[in-house]
């Protein structure tokens, strides 16, 4: 694959806030990167944790086009307000529009009316994305708030038409019901319900136009689902019609809610009440720039530049704004909620971000963190438990575990919020101790889950002590002795899957024997997208004992072989294991803290290479360049952890493992206004190994830093070699 070269030429601003002259930090965002490959990204626009994410669609159903777009494609079939950043879950691709000329180009179903495009006629910017429509000479340029999407068509002179395709649906995501309706000869609203991996989807809109239409068709299709062809409801199509002169633009505004077409309304009064596309296209790089000035990084090497700031980026694209102007949302229980001094988000992939997106969100997303884990409340008090991968007003239940605990714990911990503690404990212990859900009631009886009573037993036993062990601390905190006991004891149910006669956790029946045939390679239905590799080293929490009940010289010796054991070509390997090195996956979350375990039996160096080796080569300035699913932030949070030059290895913990850092200079900017700067001395490609490391000037000894110490220190200085 080229790898794409992005214009680096530094473009200054004057920050609104800070009144002073910052670098633009946008134009080391390459939105394309993870488009192609495995990385399930789309290139289009969103303000940072923005309701809207406007993007292109290729059109086409299919893995590879998950998130609408994949990069190999030539056609785009519509823009549309709503997508899933990376997680392999083909869900969304709401309030579809599409610019044409008559007669239009139109496929048999499921492309249906689209066009064709071309890379080198396409812009993706931060806040802003281009397109050129070959097919019909439109130029196609987006951008959006937070809840408001707008584009701007530059058409040619045609007999022109606008499309809104309510009914077509890709993946797993088929429309139940919607509607349209013309207002007026400008302005046209309605909604459309839908169903796929989440599965009461509700989303209302409003659309405006610069300019009137001169006439419209609206079409309505019946909806039959099932092999009993059931009727369930209806599509709805419209077609918008223009006769426009050679560069006249029409622009259109379309706010979306999740409450009403009156939400979409309010939503646009407030968001969106001019119609200067520049203005808005700058006001969201302004955005992104606040947020992407969080972090500041220096170095030589630009596409490492790249790299981390596209990271940055991806890492505050999700979770999403969930809530309307007016603070009102659409609950798991079918009601309609008002969130008042706190805004609601959703779009939680918890078994991914718990890991390293949510700690990065709770050193300098402290505001967003409070009303993030205010959502998790209010979910838990509309359905009854805290959310395991809630969006839409939905809970989907994707994955395991009961990943809010460690978030809310994380901020507990760190004294983040004014969200309810004692609301906070409750909700994490009843919702661990939900004894019909997905074998929290064997767990509990057994000490382990039985592989013979539930599916995943091996990894859901080891995920539920790591919760549990959150759980545990608090109670610490909170003077809560009894639950501190026995969620302490719950965080040891790991131990009782350890085989000692091979050294590995594994699937045990209910009558206390392991599974026969077992082979640490394989991967299985006992375990959660991994195999037993992965998973020896899934227990964040107690790593001093895993050590201890290991040994550490097996410790040692099976971490080793974790980072050399190749696969064979008789082994299988399933879609999510990428970014192999050894039985190492980073394409897939359950390895991401692995690499950082050598510092546990002082080897510290083997840390430094393998962090220096994902960085410099699974991580790329190119369509491709993700070796595995974003996943809502966790890949790309991974990477910016590590950059700096260590990671929450227990993302509860407020300890974060050394690795090596990757940039000459880095400064962190708290929400409170201090600053801690990160210095790399005599740092190069090949001098990735720390000689020496000095907090305030006074050097420092341990393989670990503590949040305490981050948040109080001015300067970490790292002395490199390329020795060890």
């Amino acid at each position: 694959m080229k790898r794409l070269v992005i214009f680096t030429s530094i473009v200054f601003l004057l920050s609104s806030c800070c009144k002073k002259i910052e670098e633009d930090l946008t134009v080391y965002v390459n939105p394309i990167i993870g488009t192609d490959f495995v990385g399930n990204t789309y290139p289009g626009v969103q303000v940072p944790f923005g309701m809207v994410q406007l993007s292109p669609d290729n059109g086409l159903p299919g893995w590879d086009r998950i998130a609408g777009y994949f990069y190999p494609d030539s056609t785009i079939s519509g823009f549309s307000h709503t997508h899933l950043q990376g997680t392999g879950a083909g869900d969304l691709y709401d309030i579809s529009f599409l610019p044409v000329t008559l007669p239009y180009s139109e496929a048999e179903p499921p492309l249906g009316i689209h066009s064709k495009f071309s890379h080198s006629n396409e812009t993706a910017q931060v806040g802003y994305y281009q397109v050129f429509l070959t097919d019909y000479n439109i130029n196609v340029e987006l951008t959006s708030t937070e809840r408001v999407g707008i584009q701007r068509y530059t058409f040619p002179k045609a007999n022109s038409a606008v499309s809104l395709n309510l009914s077509k649906a890709m993946n797993w995501d088929f429309t139940k019901d919607s509607k349209i309706e013309i207002i007026d000869s400008v302005t046209i609203c309605g909604y459309r319900f839908s169903e796929g991996w989440a599965k009461d989807q509700r989303l209302y809109f409003i659309t405006q136009f610069s300019r009137p239409f001169d006439r419209f068709d609206v079409d309505t299709i019946p909806i039959f689902y099932g092999e009993e062809q059931k009727y369930i409801g209806k599509g709805s199509d419209a077609m918008l019609y223009f006769s426009t002169q050679d560069n006249e633009q029409i622009l259109l505004k379309t706010a979306i809610s999740c409450v009403s077409i009156d939400g979409a309304r309010k939503n646009l009064e407030t968001e969106a009440s001019h119609w200067d596309f520049d203005t808005y296209k700058n006001l969201a790089k302004e955005k992104w720039n606040a947020e992407l000035s969080k972090i500041k990084v220096k170095g030589q090497n630009i596409d490492d530049k790249v790299n981390f700031y596209t990271a940055l980026y991806r890492s505050f694209s999700a979770p999403t704004l969930y809530c309307d102007v007016d603070g009102k949302y659409f609950g798991p229980d079918k009601e309609i909620h008002q969130a008042i001094d706190w805004q609601n988000y959703s779009t939680f992939s918890l078994w991914d971000t718990y890991r390293a997106a949510h700690p990065l969100y709770s050193l300098i997303q402290i505001e967003r963190t409070n009303d993030m884990i205010k959502s998790f409340l209010a979910h838990y008090e509309e359905f009854g438990r805290l959310p395991v991968w809630n969006f839409q007003g939905n809970e989907t239940d994707m994955m395991i575990g009961y990943h809010s605990v460690p978030v809310i714990a994380d901020a507990m911990l760190k004294n983040i919020g004014d969200f309810d503690r004692e609301l906070a404990l409750k909700a994490c212990v009843e919702t661990a101790n939900k004894d019909d859900y997905r074998g929290i009631g064997l767990y509990k009886k057994y000490g382990y889950i039985p592989y013979d009573k539930e599916g995943e037993s091996l990894s859901k036993t080891l995920e539920y002590a790591f919760d549990d062990w959150c759980i545990a601390q608090m109670a610490k905190q909170m003077n809560k002795d009894s639950l501190f006991e026995v969620f302490s004891s719950r965080a040891e149910y790991y131990k009782n899957l350890y085989n000692r006669n091979n050294g590995f956790f594994q699937p045990r029946h209910s009558d206390g024997s392991f599974i026969n045939d077992f082979e640490a390679k394989e991967y299985t239905s006992h375990i959660t997208e991994s195999n037993a590799w992965h998973y020896l080293w899934s227990v964040q929490h107690d790593v001093v004992g895993l050590r201890a009940m290991m040994g550490e010289e097996l410790f040692a010796q099976k971490l080793d072989t974790m980072f050399t054991l190749n696969a064979t070509d008789n082994d299988e390997l399933p879609i999510f294991s990428t970014g192999m090195i050894g039985q190492y996956a980073h394409g897939n979350e359950p390895s991401h803290h692995v690499i950082y375990l050598f510092n546990a039996v002082n080897q510290p160096y083997k840390t430094q290479y393998y962090v220096a080796k994902v960085m410099n080569e699974l991580y790329r300035n190119a369509p491709d360049g993700l070796c595995g699913n974003e996943d809502c932030g966790q890949m790309s949070a991974w990477y910016v952890w590590s950059a700096l030059g260590f990671y929450p290895v227990n993302p509860t913990s407020g300890i974060y493992e050394i690795g090596t850092p990757l940039f000459d200079e880095a400064e962190i900017c708290y929400e409170n206004g201090n600053k801690l700067i990160i210095k790399a001395h005599n740092l190069s490609k090949k001098n990735i190994f720390i000689k020496q490391i000095r907090i305030d000037g006074k050097i420092y000894d341990k393989t670990y830093f503590t949040h305490k110490q981050l948040l109080n220190s001015s300067l970490i200085e790292f002395e490199m070699s390329d020795i060890f």
